[in-house]
């Protein structure tokens, strides 16, 4: 995994590493991992997340065929900028 430090901003860098872990699901291995997991745990887990991976495709297939509304976009949120330090 790659991030780059812009000016020293090593805060900026962080958050921006800790981000990319999240999507990437690299804390919910670690979690996992922490603890030994049985067999039939493992099996139930994993059958749980391809059901949930199987729906979610569902959903989306069924969003562009137009049987499902796209889902409500945020409105963006007006940023104020803030003093040159």
């Amino acid at each position: 995994m790659h991030v780059i430090v812009r000016d020293n901003n090593v805060e900026q860098a962080m958050r921006a590493l800790k981000k990319k872990m999240q999507r990437e699901g690299i804390f919910r291995e670690m979690k996992q991992r922490k603890a030994y997991e049985k067999p039939s745990e493992r099996k139930t887990r994993e059958k749980a997340e391809a059901v949930r991976r199987a729906r979610k495709a569902a959903r989306k297939q069924a969003q562009r065929e137009g049987l499902l509304p796209a889902p409500k976009k945020p409105k963006p949120v007006a940023r104020i900028p803030r003093p040159a330090a």
